[in-house]
């Protein structure tokens, strides 16, 4: 019976069994060191790495980035092509560049007229509605 009890009660333990008790511990206590360690340096090696490459600023991120770059690089050449052709309208319909046949283009399109004899026919801007939905 009092094995029993000095089971349940550890502080009820003889000398020696205490003793080895104590050493066991310590023993676990110094070799957690040499494994904690490396853990942990493991762990902020992990946790870097995903942030190098997840985070609001990681190589991910700059990919992204990248390729937002060279999108809008794309629809400002667009963008540009599309400024320069008006701007070469813009000078061929100035008075000291006026060129005839444009003049009666823009005539024709804003009057919605045309010459004897010709058809005019003026096509949607836009397709219409689909209204059978």
């Amino acid at each position: 019976m009092t094995d029993q009890g000095s089971r349940d009660r550890p502080w009820l333990w003889s000398g020696e069994k205490r003793e080895e008790i104590l050493f066991v511990l310590a023993e676990i206590r110094r070799r957690a060191r040499f494994i904690l360690t490396p853990l942990l340096g493991l762990g902020a090696v992990v946790y870097f790495s995903y942030h190098a490459v997840q985070g609001d600023r990681g190589l991910l991120a700059w990919w992204e980035t990248r390729h937002e770059i060279q999108q809008a690089k794309a629809r400002l050449a667009v963008f540009k092509a599309e400024h320069d052709a008006l701007e070469n309208r813009v000078r061929l319909l100035r008075p000291e560049s006026l060129d005839p046949d444009l003049l009666e283009e823009r005539a024709r399109a804003v009057l919605s007229l045309g010459k004897e004899g010709e058809v005019v026919v003026t096509l949607p801007s836009a397709p219409p509605p689909d209204l059978s939905r």
